[in-house]
């Protein structure tokens, strides 16, 4: 098993030269309140402008999960090509609106042929965490519930298989 397989975590030091690892991140690093985004669409893109109407309530949580519906494709040869994938400026927006990680139910918030990164750069490099490979979303019921995706901790691990929760009252 390696350290990005399956829903897993990825913590500054994956992209970050000198970036904060797995075991020097506290652990309420990766829980806290989550806002439960829906951005299904026909789109390929997250724009800013998707988030800007939320802007007020993304700015109270820790967390934002984006809910895309990719996961219906795991398994499948699609799962890997053509996913729903951030801007760099929705992603800039995110990271100055102070939440602690994004989530996502697809393989990364960059596409997949994408070398240089630029959404994993600027939300590792602001300190912030990914959660990637998400799924169930559809059955979390509500926008709004504390979120947890606890990691092994990996000494020096830039990233880390994780059961993500979202537990509702």
């Amino acid at each position: 098993m390696c350290s990005h397989t399956g829903t897993h975590v990825d913590a500054p030091a994956h992209i970050v030269a000198g970036g904060k690892t797995l075991d020097q991140l506290p652990v309420d690093t990766f829980c806290g309140d989550a806002f439960l985004l829906n951005c299904i669409s026909s789109r390929r893109r997250i724009h800013l402008q998707d988030l800007l109407p939320h802007g007020e309530t993304i700015r109270r949580h820790a967390f934002v999960l984006l809910h895309t519906g990719w996961s219906r494709y795991w398994g499948d040869a699609r799962y890997f090509d053509a996913f729903p994938v951030l801007t760099p400026d929705a992603a800039r927006w995110l990271a100055e609106a102070g939440v602690r990680g994004v989530g996502m139910d697809t393989i990364s918030p960059d596409p997949v042929e994408s070398v240089e990164l630029p959404v994993h750069t600027i939300f590792l490099g602001a300190g912030m965490i990914i959660v990637e490979n998400l799924t169930n979303l559809r059955a979390v019921p509500g926008h709004s519930f504390l979120f947890s995706c606890l990691p092994l901790k990996i000494g020096d691990g830039d990233g880390s298989p994780v059961r993500a929760v979202a537990m509702v009252s």
